[in-house]
């Protein structure tokens, strides 16, 4: 059985078991218990009630938060005619047939692809070292796009991609533990609210099961789904 630290059962001791806290206690709970030397990732998990067999139950979609995630996000574009616009948006690597050879040959040292239409033809073959990363282009995300520098500049900029996994739980990192508390509870609002409106209309039951916020490194803190499910949809 894994032994916690000192530092873990610490942590622990701070977040009452069985309770649900407010937006506003979990992230102050969060900034408490981020104790490690290192600047840890702030991650939310939610559970949701939806049966992602059902293609329109299989929520997968992006979310434009408030204050970034805190990440450097090394981006590629694929294309054969956008790369001037790709560059000046800030893209760190763009091409067309050498990266094709790369991650055919298995290379996937990047964070984001970014491609435009015509290149799926070719990209779409990739699939097996592509779709096990999560890196394949898709429409839904906006990463298959015409507008390669509205993209670019938004992926750069802090948007974050999510889908639901096989159990309908959905995991994204909002930020960093080095973030005020203010800039945790807006861009959890942010994607908490996306969440809700992407709500199926087939989705049967209780929507919001549970959601959870920890950082990398720390105990979970469960937040109150009465508040969450009452977040005003913008």
């Amino acid at each position: 059985m894994k032994k916690h630290s000192k530092r873990f059962k610490a942590a622990v001791a701070k977040i009452e078991k069985g309770k649900e806290y407010s937006i506003s206690d979990t992230f102050k709970l969060i900034k408490e218990t981020a104790t490690t030397k290192f600047t840890e990732t702030v991650d939310v998990a939610v559970n949701l009630g939806v049966d992602p067999k059902h293609a329109d139950q299989a929520l997968r979609g992006t979310v434009m938060l408030p204050h970034g995630n805190g990440r450097t996000v090394r981006v590629l574009v694929i294309t054969k005619t956008k790369e001037k616009e790709a560059k000046e948006a800030g893209a760190d690597l763009v091409g067309f047939d050498e990266y094709l050879q790369k991650i055919k040959e298995g290379w996937t040292d990047v964070d984001v692809i970014v491609a435009t239409p015509e290149a799926m033809i070719e990209l779409g073959k990739l699939g097996k070292v592509l779709g096990p990363k999560g890196l394949m282009p898709n429409p839904k995300s906006g990463t298959v796009t015409p507008d390669v520098t509205k993209a670019v500049k938004e992926v750069k900029a802090g948007r974050v991609e999510f889908r639901v996994d096989k159990q309908g739980n959905v995991h994204v990192g909002i930020g960093k533990s080095s973030f005020d508390v203010k800039q945790l509870e807006e861009n959890f609002k942010s994607f908490m609210t996306t969440i809700i409106r992407m709500k199926p209309a087939t989705a049967k039951g209780t929507y919001l099961k549970s959601v959870h916020v920890s950082t990398s490194m720390g105990p979970s803190v469960k937040v109150s789904n009465t508040e969450v499910g009452g977040l005003t949809i913008h």
